[in-house]
């Protein structure tokens, strides 16, 4: 006669010492915790594109608002129908399914059945708590194009707790990690808009050919000399055959002047894109989709031979390479480039159009003056973009290991 087997205990592999000897974690349903809740349906007619109120349909608190209500409706509907006290964790169930925030409980609306909320009385489950748990939990959805999370799901949804007092350490903890990310992405924020303000005073305006802001030396220079881009670059120079192997750089391997990822190919299977061989000092200028501003100076100097697609414009400067980099990301050098596109859902230029666009350019001195300050700024930006994923990392682990894994819930 065989013996029913026996459920495996639910345990993290990482608890604080006081509750090493607490026993197993409770699996609960959310419908143990509370019913779903959702605040009375706002009517199109109701909203408006200014107003008192922030009203959101879709997403959750915290972003911009998708319209705005009146205090009086919001006052009324408030009043009567059910709303999210302060420290409620709101649930997206339309769009990005499941991604959730805790009510801060400033004026602002959301409309029913896209955002909805466990009532929770904190009778079973602290809210500080489960708005952690839930970034451990795999949101339940359908097939359709706009996904949705349904009541039903979401009562039946299982999770699984400990006592009070250690859901309230760990919510401590996290917590206070979560400000030290919060505090990094602020001075990351804070730099990138410092960067974005001075690059608005030292190139020229669009029509003009002085900057409002130039450094001492060069107060006295007069006006930038107005040149096509085809005169300060070469454009698309022609590449010799292509290695062996190779690291393919794709539209996609490229954020914010940064690469992302590196991924070798071997010449026989590589994509028919990858034509532009880099050279040290070559820009990558993302030709489609230009407004995002996905471009790369290429300065990867570990022996490995890079191909790019030709999703990119290849750049090779003839004086420095490092302010042509600048210089393609203001804004009076990315509106002519939008001016020249074809294309609505993926607008692009092709390369013969990027050359004769016409850019202020100063001296050589002037403009090594200039990528030296820019460049310093770069190098603080990403110091605080690797500190900032560091912690995001650090926190996805930890996560990993004080939240129960590979349960069957």
């Amino acid at each position: 006669m065989t013996m029913p087997e026996q459920k495996k205990a639910v345990v993290p592999r990482l608890r604080f010492p006081e509750f090493r000897d607490a026993g197993p974690w409770e699996v609960k349903r959310l419908g143990d915790i509370g019913p779903v809740c959702m605040c009375k349906r706002v009517l199109k007619h109701q909203t408006s594109d200014k107003g008192d109120i922030p009203f959101y349909k879709i997403g959750t608190f915290g972003s911009k608002p998708d319209a705005y209500i009146s205090k009086e409706l919001y006052e009324s509907y408030k009043s009567i129908y059910p709303f999210p006290n302060k420290g409620d964790v709101l649930i997206s169930a339309s769009g990005t399914i499941g991604r959730t925030v805790v009510y801060d409980g400033r004026p602002a609306y959301f409309q029913d059945s896209n955002i909805v909320w466990i009532a929770n009385k904190e009778a079973i489950v602290l809210n500080a708590f489960l708005a952690y748990c839930y970034e451990t939990v795999r949101w339940p959805t359908d097939d359709n194009t706009i996904p949705r999370l349904y009541n039903d799901n979401l009562r039946k949804m299982k999770i699984v707790v400990p006592s009070k007092q250690e859901q309230q350490k760990i919510a401590d903890c996290l917590s206070s990690l979560d400000e030290l990310i919060e505090l990094q992405a602020k001075k990351l924020e804070a730099l990138q808009a410092h960067k974005k303000g001075l690059m608005q005073q030292l190139f020229p305006r669009e029509g003009e050919t002085t900057p409002r802001l130039r450094f001492p030396e060069f107060r006295d220079a007069g006006p930038w000399e107005v040149k096509r881009l085809g005169d300060v670059c070469e454009v698309n120079p022609a590449s010799p055959d292509l290695p062996d192997d190779f690291i393919y750089i794709d539209l996609e391997s490229v954020e914010s002047g940064r690469l992302l990822r590196k991924n070798r190919v071997k010449r026989d299977n590589a994509p028919i894109r990858a034509q532009r061989l880099l050279k040290q000092g070559d820009i990558l200028y993302q030709t489609v989709r230009p407004y995002q501003r996905n471009n790369l100076l290429f300065t990867i100097d570990d022996g490995e031979e890079y191909v790019a697609s030709t999703g990119y414009a290849q750049l090779r400067a003839y004086e420095s390479g490092r302010f042509l980099f600048q210089l393609l990301h203001t804004d009076a050098f990315v509106y002519q480039v939008l001016a020249r596109c074809t294309g609505t859902n993926y607008p692009a230029i092709n390369s013969s159009d990027l050359e004769i666009i016409s850019v202020p350019f100063p001296s050589l001195c002037e403009q090594q003056k200039i990528a030296d300050c820019l460049s310093s700024l770069d190098e603080l930006i990403e110091l605080q973009a690797k500190q900032l994923e560091a912690l995001q990392a650090h926190k996805k682990g930890l996560m990993q290991q004080l939240f129960p894994r590979g349960i069957d819930l």
